[in-house]
């Protein structure tokens, strides 16, 4: 199930200056550098575990109900459900009342046994879920942070690497071993 970022984290795991302190940059020519490496950091982070790391707002697609009347997101951690439509065949939305699906957090999980069958073959039901671990860089789980930190590092010390061509491992392994335990799999 396909599913579009709506509405992006309000703040980043770090800030450029708590990032510049674990840099040990000491000049603020490379702010604007280090302000992109932290969001593509975390960015990646997300990618690879399917977790938000702060707060946001995603629009899952779905074609038709599923049978066992479970959705998953496919990504979490699930917050809560702000919005659900239904296509009609002439493409016309009608809402669905959230209340009427029960959220399982710690699974993340969206259930409902109330299904408005949608009108149209593709893309007939809109679900926007709020999904990440709070609001606040605080609320991101440590090693979570540390990851973002450390492939943070990594980029900004192997950036000149890249600009000759070199390649540059995407991730280290010690990355890959802080967010093992977070990932979500995907069927």
């Amino acid at each position: 199930m396909p599913s579009i970022l709506l509405t992006g984290p309000a703040v980043e795991p770090w800030s450029v200056e708590e990032a510049k302190s674990f840099l040990r940059a000491e000049n603020d020519d490379d702010d604007t550098v280090i302000a992109s490496l932290i969001a593509a950091a975390r960015s990646h982070v997300e990618a690879m575990t399917r977790c938000a790391l702060i707060a946001q707002t995603w629009r899952v697609v779905l074609d038709q109900w599923p049978k066992d009347g479970r959705i998953k997101p496919g990504r979490g951690p699930l917050r809560a459900l702000a919005a659900a439509r239904v296509y009609n065949s002439a493409g016309i939305a009608t809402p669905i009342d959230a209340g009427t699906f029960v959220l399982d957090k710690a699974a993340g999980v969206i259930n409902s046994s109330v299904w408005m069958l949608p009108g149209r073959v593709s893309a007939g039901i809109e679900l926007d879920v709020e999904i990440g671990f709070g609001e606040a860089a605080s609320d991101v789980p440590d090693v979570l942070r540390h990851a973002v930190r450390t492939l943070t590092a990594h980029w900004y010390e192997n950036r000149s690497l890249i600009a000759i061509g070199q390649s540059v491992a995407m991730m280290p392994a010690s990355v890959s071993a802080m967010i093992a335990s977070y990932r979500i799999h995907a069927l």
